[in-house]
């Protein structure tokens, strides 16, 4: 069975390498790591990977909620939010695109690592 490809969108550069080697560690494949909304677009359509983990606040135009309702307007790919923000606005945008998962920040390995079986390969929970 090939690895699973996963879109890693966050642009601080340090947190996508964390989470990159967490994901990698997995055993799963990065297929790309975008930083804006826009490139989070562009890739997912070029890329079609198997999941998405975005950011919520990204820098430049739009943000990660913006990204994922383009992607799901394209094609129903599993977004999993990553958010500092715990503030009723941001979750209640975030609802409003059926997310697969909502995971707070800082991303914890064990936790990243549940939602990804469970979407990827089929794990309980």
């Amino acid at each position: 069975m090939p690895a699973c490809r996963i879109l890693i969108v966050e642009d601080e550069a340090l947190i996508a390498m964390d989470i990159q080697d967490m994901v990698e560690e997995m055993g799963y494949d990065v297929c790309g790591v975008a930083s804006s909304a826009s490139g989070a677009v562009t890739m997912a359509r070029q890329l079609e990977p198997d999941v998405v983990l975005m950011d919520v606040r990204l820098r430049g135009p739009g943000d990660g909620v913006d990204a994922a309702q383009e992607i799901h307007a394209g094609r129903n790919v599993p977004i999993v939010y990553l958010t500092a923000s715990g503030d009723q606005a941001t979750v209640d945008r975030i609802n409003q695109d059926h997310p697969a998962s909502i995971l707070p920040k800082p991303v914890r390995r064990q936790m990243l690592a549940s939602v990804l079986d469970r979407l990827l390969r089929g794990g309980g929970g």
